[in-house]
């Protein structure tokens, strides 16, 4: 695992702010830059490895599209089976699908029915917690499949949009951590 002093701090400094993109008035976080750095990749990746061991975890969820980035190398490093959260219509053969509410209209995300059972204990990862709509719907689906979720990993919360207090409440009990707050 990687030692570093202080890995939030690491962390923040590759993560840079795109004025304006993708409307007027949104200040978009984005994580190429720590991506491009193995340190600070190594970093994130083994901190969230930690995450899951600590919750026992069998699986990682991994939510489109910087979820997989993120938690594919979790799940390697932590030895854990990975799992694709997909949209709607992205997964060949028999899915299991949750449609949720966007800000202005609705999505749907999927799941193979056979990659999550009964007995699997599943840390969904992704790259950042806004309001928590995708995450809701990717906890549903879990537990549709028969999963339990036990714990939510990312690596940036944006708590000025409330997703922490939409998602505690269904996570009964179960962590929700983020690496950094902004």
């Amino acid at each position: 695992m990687t030692e570093l002093a202080n890995i939030p701090e690491l962390l923040a400094s590759r993560i840079r702010d795109v004025a304006d993109y993708p409307e007027p008035g949104v200040m978009f976080k984005d994580i190429t830059p720590l991506l491009a750095d193995p340190v600070a990749f190594t970093a994130l990746t083994d901190t969230l490895a930690q995450a899951a061991a600590g919750t026992r975890a069998t699986k990682v969820v991994g939510l489109e599209a910087r979820g997989f980035i993120l938690g594919a190398p979790v799940a390697v490093r932590a030895g854990l089976g990975f799992i694709p959260v997909r949209k709607a219509g992205k997964l060949p053969g028999a899915t299991l699908s949750q449609a949720y509410d966007l800000e202005y209209g609705s999505a749907e995300i999927e799941v193979h029915a056979e990659d999550l059972a009964a007995g699997d204990r599943v840390l969904i990862v992704d790259d950042v917690l806004a309001t928590g709509g995708t995450a809701e719907a990717a906890i549903q689906l879990i537990r549709r499949a028969g999963a339990e979720v036990c714990g939510l990993a990312i690596l940036m919360e944006l708590g000025f949009l409330g997703g922490r207090a939409r998602l505690e409440p269904i996570l009964d009990g179960a962590p929700l951590e983020a690496l950094l707050q902004v």
